[in-house]
């Protein structure tokens, strides 16, 4: 009895706490949806007045939105900047993880290059922001080509992470079967290893895909003044020295959530097992 009780009283704390989270979740994508179909006459400072719905519901702050971000032209410069950055991260840190990862079981300098590379994550992005302006400008990577490459840099640590974790939970016999059929290492991994990674590849490009869209600091100091911006970047003109056209801003967020949310979804059957299998065993 004390037992059913004691379970029945977790699960009340559990739905309590879930209907929290979507209460958390929820709440504030209903005002984004509700401020971006409102005119700006509607918004008013009291409570009742903003969660009230529009009394027209238009689109006509979309279209403007649209206008004053340059939308299509930041879109692609977005997604051009994601796709590739998501490209190069699978291939080049899924082969990092994988020589780190079947390394640190066989030689104990590998173990040293590991943690040297995860600890990339702890170097906060303000310490390099002055010396990667003035470096990338130097070599002339002020532009698309050298935000991919900060953003392949950044990623490496946590992706390499992630990669190295799963790869225990790939058995080294399948590598050892194909070193005696007389395979390559090459030729392993690309056709028996990279194939099987395939929950991590979706976890690794759904992190780095959020990442990479949604950021607006790295653009803005490598880019600054270049017309190639992304659709973060110029999400800022909505915000002056003098306050915040929010239902154009909102209405360009939603605007911006569609292509993210649409990646997510392809990716989902593959993300949660991926970041079980490696993060926890990394």
């Amino acid at each position: 009895m004390k037992k059913a009780k004691k379970i029945g009283g977790t699960n009340v704390l559990l739905t309590v706490l879930l209907i929290l989270g979507c209460v958390t979740v929820l709440f504030p994508l209903y005002m984004a949806v509700i401020i971006a179909f409102k005119n700006p006459s509607e918004m008013t400072n009291d409570i009742a007045g903003a969660l009230s719905f529009p009394s027209h519901w238009s689109l006509d702050n979309f279209a403007e939105a649209m206008e004053v971000t340059n939308f299509w032209h930041t879109l692609g410069n977005s997604i051009l900047i994601t796709g590739v950055t998501i490209v190069l991260s699978l291939v080049i840190h899924s082969m990092t993880g994988y020589a780190i990862g079947r390394g640190m079981a066989r030689k104990k300098g590998f173990k040293f290059v590991y943690f040297y590379i995860v600890s990339g994550m702890f170097v906060p992005f303000a310490i390099l922001m002055m010396p990667l302006v003035k470096e990338t400008a130097h070599l002339g990577l002020d532009n698309r080509l050298g935000v991919i490459l900060l953003y392949v840099v950044f990623y490496m640590p946590m992706n390499v992470m992630l990669y190295s974790g799963y790869l225990k939970n790939v058995p080294i016999a399948l590598e050892e079967a194909a070193d005696i059929d007389g395979a390559s290492t090459w030729k392993t991994y690309w056709t028996i290893i990279f194939p099987m990674m395939k929950p991590m590849h979706a976890t690794v490009a759904v992190l780095t895909a959020l990442g990479t869209w949604n950021d607006v600091m790295t653009p803005l100091v490598i880019m600054s003044g270049s017309e190639n911006t992304t659709l973060p970047l110029a999400q800022l003109n909505f915000q002056t020295q003098f306050g915040t056209n929010y239902n154009l801003a909102f209405a360009s967020y939603l605007l911006a959530l569609i292509p993210i949310l649409i990646f997510y979804i392809f990716c989902q059957k593959q993300i949660i097992g991926g970041i079980a299998n490696g993060a926890v065993k990394g």
